[in-house]
């Protein structure tokens, strides 16, 4: 297995680190994203990371950036490095080395709106640990009786606030459209249901059963609306076997569960320092990555 790839180096540029990704400021409004192989749970990033992880994400993004162009733009200006070094020359003494190869692209800066755009379609996590307390996801009022893991009747958009720091908090529909106007929220909320649909439709076909997933979304200069950051990574989705797939009970998935699953048993819930991850652990989480993209990439 790689050496996970845990912070980049790129001196001729500012550079601001995200929970996985560090971005630089190219100017010219342009920004060069790299997706490290750092992993977080719990709001919080864990010491090591896994190996490759940034790769995957970054292929898999890109696949669906390309998917969902029909639906909505994205902020993609080059995603190869021949591409990328002709348009930054600057970054070609850094490339060779394994902290930009496949895990880097080019974009276009966009004006990020400050919101999760959730959407689910299968009662899980804490939506399911919700709905037990109160019979509602994140304020929207549900049918009795519904049975862990079981599909809703309709797919539920559940925006969220997005936290640089600390835990996101759930946010309806309203709140959302003061935070980045009726008009943008519509659009966001239409164009993240829409994706979402795709997805699911592209992912049962490949034998994938998507249960929730997150968006985000920027404005361009030009006021247009784009896709941005990720799309239907293991690092922003929950991904399930079809096969096998039961309602009333917790599903096998390819994604971080496996990974909180394991920190939930240890008793660390995010508030003391991030534990080290065993080496079976981060074996495990890097061949779930690694078997999701081989099931629905092309």
């Amino acid at each position: 297995m790689n050496k996970a790839v845990l912070k980049t180096n790129i001196p001729c540029f500012e550079v601001k680190r995200g929970k996985v990704r560090d971005v630089y400021d190219l100017g010219n409004g342009r920004l060069l994203i790299v997706a490290t192989d750092r992993i977080s749970a719990f709001d919080r990033v864990l010491p090591n990371g896994i190996p490759d992880k940034g790769v995957i994400l970054t292929q898999m993004s890109n696949f669906w950036f390309d998917l969902m162009q029909e639906i909505v733009p994205n902020h993609l200006i080059a995603t190869n490095a021949e591409d990328i070094i002709e348009q930054v020359p600057a970054l070609f003494p850094y490339w060779g080395r394994e902290q930009l190869e496949g895990r880097t692209i080019l974009v276009r800066k966009a004006y990020r709106f400050d919101v999760e755009c959730i959407v689910r379609g299968f009662i899980t996590g804490s939506a399911w640990k919700d709905y037990q307390k109160t019979g509602t996801v994140c304020g929207l009022s549900l049918p009795k009786g519904l049975a862990e893991s079981e599909k809703f009747a309709e797919n539920l958009f559940t925006p969220s606030t997005k936290a640089e720091t600390g835990h996101d908090e759930n946010v309806d529909f309203d709140c959302m459209a003061s935070l980045v106007s009726e008009d943008n929220a519509e659009k966001i909320r239409e164009a993240s249901l829409a994706i979402y649909a795709k997805a699911l439709e592209y992912a049962s076909d490949h034998g994938i059963l998507i249960a929730d997933t997150k968006f985000e979304f920027g404005l361009l200069p030009n006021g247009s609306l784009v896709l941005i950051d990720e799309v239907l990574t293991p690092d922003s989705s929950r991904f399930w076997p079809a096969q096998g797939y039961e309602p009333g009970r917790p599903q096998p998935s390819y994604d971080k569960q496996f990974l909180r699953d394991h920190l939930k048993l240890t008793g660390w819930g995010g508030d003391d320092p991030a534990p080290e991850l065993p080496p079976h652990i981060v074996e495990g989480t890097a061949r779930r990555y690694a078997e999701i993209r081989q099931l629905l990439l092309p």
